[in-house]
């Protein structure tokens, strides 16, 4: 991950930064969605660092798991240092913003869905951005920490577009976005739902809750 101090300068694959990089200021673009250059290159870097299957998962002796958030919840509480407590609290807010954004579909199929990522996420990111104000050193970290708190939600749409290779084309895919604009109000998911002519504000698509 990015140091206080440089946040570019753990990209070390220059294909990958730069197909992210272009690719995410495309998404931003076609979204209308203004954010720093800083937090630009945060995002681009936690996508090539989890596109490596090893940053992203953890072993263990029951096999290879993802934690669960509510595990970094604990280690930031446990936390013998204030490094330690941050550091769970970033790995908290950066694999929520993936998960989120990368794998939505997914998630309506968890005891969790993308509402208590983007809440968990941008509270771990709001927390870190308090925390490291005024310190001189980490000025970048925060102002970085801040915008994903205020715009978490933002840059799951964001995230959701990079990811996306093919067109929503069925029922149960249609259903999962107008889920997802329920529960977080994403402007992407709206957009999504009136190009295939569903008005969400007027919709009543029978749901199945888990």
């Amino acid at each position: 991950m990015f140091s206080d101090n440089a946040p570019e300068s753990l990209i070390t694959d220059k294909s990958v930064q730069e197909y992210f990089q272009d690719s995410i200021s495309d998404a931003l673009e076609n979204q209308s969605i203004e954010a720093g250059q800083e937090t630009v290159y945060y995002v681009v870097n936690l996508l090539a660092t989890f596109m490596r299957s090893e940053e992203l998962f953890e072993r263990t002796p029951d096999g290879v798991i993802l934690k669960p958030l509510a595990d970094f919840y604990a280690e930031a509480v446990e936390g013998q240092t204030t490094a330690d407590q941050h550091r769970a609290l970033r790995r908290l807010g950066d694999v929520a913003l993936f998960i989120s954004g990368v794998f939505s579909h997914s998630l309506n199929r968890k005891l969790v869905d993308v509402d208590y990522y983007v809440a968990m996420g941008g509270g771990a990111y709001s927390y870190l951005s308090g925390a490291l104000r005024g310190n001189a050193g980490a000025r970048t970290l925060t102002e970085i920490f801040e915008e994903l708190s205020n715009k978490f939600a933002d840059f799951v749409d964001v995230l959701g577009e990079v990811s996306e290779r093919a067109h929503f084309n069925n029922a149960a895919d249609i259903m999962r976005i107008y889920e997802i604009w329920l529960r977080t109000g994403s402007r992407r998911a709206e957009r999504t739902l009136r190009s295939i002519g569903i008005d969400p504000a007027e919709a009543n698509i029978s749901r199945s809750r888990h």
